[in-house]
Formats: structure tokens, sequence, C-alpha cells
């Protein structure tokens, strides 16, 4: 007999968002060295080996530099080039780019090179679960990417202008499930200025 559709896998795709221009950090933080490595190759690095069904990275500013620096991987590096115009186009971009068999796509951000194998694991077993229309991660108690958004959310994705994300989508739903951050599962500090590169690199 063959599978109900019901019974087909829930494959979800990864998006890497590194299209900024690391105003705050006076130079482009993604190329930034944490542990021998640009901080955005730990983001990749994690995704890479997952159980994601594609990843795609959406760079912008800088790209041919960050492009350069990069061992992707299995992952595709795609260029927007409306960056300028804030993240909204940078999310979209990822979101017409990543398989067309997922079903959900995990949104991360390229600055937080804390980011584990293991969250994303974590976050994609609750994103299987078809009662969610998104799945976000709680760090010191606010939510945060990275987040897994179903396919009945892109519209809502596809409708956002500016410089901004799916925060006020969200808060204003009550089908959203969590996933509570502990050391186990890495860290979600991110990195904006070279204050926090340091704090990071002495391992705090």
């Amino acid at each position: 007999m063959p599978p109900r559709v019901d019974d087909a896998p829930r494959e979800i795709g990864g998006i890497i968002l590194a299209a900024g221009e690391s105003r705050r950090f006076g130079a482009q933080k993604l190329l930034a060295e944490l542990d021998g490595r640009p901080l955005l190759q730990h983001v990749i690095d994690a995704a890479v080996v997952s159980a994601l069904e594609d990843v795609v990275v959406v760079l912008g500013a800088d790209a041919d530099r960050i492009a350069a620096s990069l061992a992707p991987g299995r992952a595709r590096v795609i260029v927007n080039e409306d960056y300028a115009s804030g993240l909204a186009s940078s999310l979209q971009a990822g979101l017409r780019t990543i398989d067309g068999r997922s079903h959900a796509a995990l949104v991360l951000l390229g600055d937080m090179p804390g980011v584990t194998t293991e969250l994303i694991s974590e976050l994609m077993a609750l994103g299987r679960d078809a009662k969610s229309s998104a799945i976000v991660s709680v760090w010191h108690g606010r939510r945060s990417p990275p987040a897994i958004l179903h396919r009945t959310l892109w519209p809502a994705a596809f409708a956002l202008r500016g410089d901004v994300g799916m925060r006020e989508v969200l808060a204003g739903r009550d089908d959203i499930a969590e996933v509570r951050v502990t050391a186990a599962l890495g860290s979600l500090d991110d990195v904006d200025t070279p204050a926090d590169h340091q704090r990071l690199a002495r391992g705090g």
C-alpha cells in the first residue's frame, strides 16, 4: 500500500541570514575569527551536519569577501542584491531558494556562532509537528532565532518590508512552540560589536 500524504517525510530546509553591513561592528563581523574560523562558518558547520533537507546561506554586504572565506560544504550560497533594504528581503530570498520539498524553514542568523547541531535537532523534532505554525528558541527568557517557520507563515514573511523579521507576526499567535536553550544546546549570544566578539573569544 502506498504511503498516505500524512505519512510523507516532513522535510525542513535551513536559511542562514548573513547579508548585513555590520555597521555597529565597524568592519565585516562575519569575517571576525573565533576559534580559528570566521563567525559565519560556525553556524554553517552546525547546519550542514544536521538533518536539514537543504541549507541556504544568504549573503549581501561584502558578499565576495565572505564567500571567499567560507567552506560551505553542502550549503548553497546566494547573494541578495537588495540586502540594503533590510532583513525582510534576505529572509524572502532564502525562502524562494530552499528546496521545494521543504514544508518548513529553519531560520538562523550568521552572527550566532554558539548555535549547535543539537539545538537544530531539538527544533526540528518539534518542527515536524503540524500543530505548531512556528517553533522558536528562548534564550534568557526571550524569544530568539533560530526559529522554524511552517509554510503557512511564508505568505506573511513575503509581505514584510524593510529591516524587520517575523517577531511581530509571531507575537500575535497562540500556536507557537518553544525550545528553551540551555548550555547543553549551545548559546544564542550574537555578535554586534567588537566587545561582543572579545567576550566570546574569552569564553564569556
